[in-house]
């Protein structure tokens, strides 16, 4: 699996509707054959942080997923909209997505 963390500093004045004008290239990416997940979080320390965290089921994918038109479209405004250049990280991952964390378990019974 691919899997790609990125992370976004929005232009304050903008910050509040991010969401909102990323959620068609969030719904197109979702449905991609190669895509596992694709999801948005807004830190809790800064208003204008956004977190991508998204995985793909493999190369193939992922590059894929950069050739498609709401990935194209996204990216010819989404630098009109942030601050600096986005933070990423992006490394394979010998899984299939996600799994279940070992040391926390809700209460049985």
């Amino acid at each position: 699996m691919i899997f790609i963390v990125v992370k976004w500093t929005i232009r304050p004045d903008r910050a509040d509707e991010w969401l909102t004008l990323v959620d068609d290239f969030t719904r197109a990416t979702r449905a991609e054959e190669g895509n596992l997940f694709f999801e948005w979080s807004r830190s809790v320390d800064e208003d204008n942080v956004f977190t991508l965290v998204e995985a793909f089921r493999d190369a193939d994918a992922g590059a894929a997923h950069v050739q498609t038109d709401h990935f194209r479209t996204a990216i010819g405004w989404m630098g009109d909209l942030v601050t600096k250049k986005p933070d990423i990280v992006n490394v394979e991952v010998p899984q299939d997505g996600w799994g279940e964390m070992g040391e926390v378990s809700p209460p049985q019974g």
